[in-house]
Order: structure tokens, then sequence, then C-alpha cells
């Protein structure tokens, strides 16, 4: 499949896919929690002053990679300019040479390492986001009640673990206070 075919399909199922060499791979359903964890996250950010019009759900992303030429974070948070870009499109598609957006948000879905949803998340996708200048990736592991917030230093990201009450530090957000629990409870 081309790139133009993967952006225009649809087969009316609501699965979501990621174009990789060519083939359509199902990134898995949703659970519901991740399904809150998102949408608490999207209220948080709206209190933090960010527009909701700047929080993106199924916006793709175009990445540089020998596999996958598109990602679909779980939430993102747009600047201005990627918002502008993005909104500009037939296709709600930041392509690659445009600003990138402030933060993506990736919700874990259960997976050991090695396997094909650990992987793409903690390696992959990593590599992809730095490589694209996201200034900050959010790893969110409910299986292992921990949340990765990796800070772009660089080409590379720098990576803060967090659990239990700790409280997530943000340099794009200096002024959150959610604790990991409170994510990984979506607000409860």
């Amino acid at each position: 499949m081309t790139f133009e075919e993967y952006l225009n399909y649809d087969d009316d199922t609501n699965t979501r896919y990621e174009l990789v060499d060519g083939v359509l791979v199902d990134t898995g359903a949703e659970t519901a929690l991740n399904i809150s964890i998102v949408f608490f996250l999207a209220i948080v950010f709206a209190q933090q002053g960010i527009p909701p019009y700047r929080l993106g759900n199924k916006h793709l992303i175009a990445v540089s990679s020998t596999k996958v030429t598109a990602r679909d974070p779980d939430l993102t948070v747009h600047s201005e300019a990627s918002y502008h870009a993005v909104i500009t499109q037939k296709q709600s598609l930041l392509a690659y040479d445009q600003a990138p957006p402030l933060l993506v948000v990736e919700v874990v879905s259960p997976g050991k390492p090695g396997e094909p949803n650990y992987d793409r998340d903690y390696i992959e996708k990593r590599q992809e986001y730095a490589d694209r200048g996201i200034p900050e990736y959010w790893l969110i592991d409910p299986e292992r009640h921990v949340i990765l917030v990796l800070t772009l230093q660089g080409q590379v990201y720098q990576e803060q673990a967090f659990t239990g009450q700790g409280e997530i530090i943000s340099s794009i957000f200096p002024n959150l206070k959610l604790t990991v629990n409170l994510i990984l409870n979506a607000g409860r």
C-alpha cells in the first residue's frame, strides 16, 4: 500500500493502523483505561491554558523510518505552528517538514520487551520522535505503573521515570501538579 492509499484507507471498523513496509499493521484496540487516561490528560492540558483546538487525537505525525511513514499518538499537544500546519492539510497529517508538536503521549499497550507493542513504543517511537524534533514524549505504562517523561536534549531523549505518588516533572509544562497514580487512575 502506498502512503496516499493509507491516508485514504477506511475499513469502517475504527481500527487504528500504522503503515509498516507498505503493509497495514493493526496497532491494537485501546482499553477503556487507556482512553480514560488520554481524555483526563486532555482536560488537564486545557486547564493549563492549552486551547482545545491544539489537543490532537488521530493526528498522524510523519516520521523518518525505514519501516513506518507516520505515527498515530494517543494524544498530541500542538504548538501554534504545528496546529496550523496540520489543519491546512487535506488529511490529519503533520508532514515531516512541518513544525513538530510540543508533546506526544503514548499509553502503552500490554507487552514485554521483544514483543511488537513494547518495542514499538519503547524503542522505535523514541528514536522516530527524537529525529522528528518533538521536545517531549510521554510513555504511560499502566501495566508497569510507570510514566516515562522523555525530554529532547540535542538529538536524543533524556529519560525520567516516575512511579506512585511521584509528581510528574515536565519542561514543557512546569506548572503541572500531577502524580503518576492520579494519571494511571484517570483522575479518580
